[in-house]
């Protein structure tokens, strides 16, 4: 014995809009986020002792190396920025060559505008000898300013590692 029964199926479509943006928190959380996080920090770090240093008397490598860090520090809070607020961005981007070359790009330009702007700030400072009191200050932040510079590079040299890796998918 059989017995029939009929079902009945709704179907009900909902939309929703929303204005809401949502950060992707857990790309921080990442060693390539926690990566691009410190090296825009300390893109910040070195624009502004530069810029705060800037004067009439410019050195070539001074200007190389604010144009490189400017560069990079706005690069890097770009693909920063685009990686948190798409969820999909941070996996999507990692896969390509893009990042791997960023990163090794970076890394090489702010090596050379580091060690040029050394090899300036040391030069100059030979032929400054009688001015050392009063250059006091002015050495200690150039020296925090090239420790900076030399600290971001490695931090693009790890970055670059970090995407070599991902790209190659180990």
């Amino acid at each position: 014995m059989t017995m029939s029964h009929s079902v009945t199926i709704r179907t009900q479509t909902v939309t929703s809009s929303s204005t809401a943006i949502i950060v992707n928190t857990g790309y921080l959380k990442s060693w390539s986020g926690l990566f691009k996080l410190l090296e825009l920090a300390l893109g910040v770090v070195c624009v502004a002792i530069e810029g705060h240093h800037i004067d009439a008397y410019w050195i070539t490598a001074e200007l190389f190396f604010l144009l490189i860090t400017t560069t990079f520090m706005i690069g890097t809070f770009v693909l920063l920025l685009s990686c948190l607020v798409s969820l999909s961005t941070s996996s999507i981007i990692s896969k390509t060559v893009y990042e791997l070359l960023y990163h090794a790009i970076a890394f090489g330009l702010y090596l050379a505008a580091s060690i040029t702007f050394i090899a300036a700030v040391s030069d100059r400072r030979k032929y400054q000898r009688e001015y050392e009191v009063l250059m006091a200050a002015a050495v200690i932040c150039y020296i925090l300013f090239e420790i900076c510079g030399l600290v971001n590079s490695a931090l693009y040299l790890i970055s670059t590692i970090i995407a070599l890796r991902t790209y190659r998918g180990l």
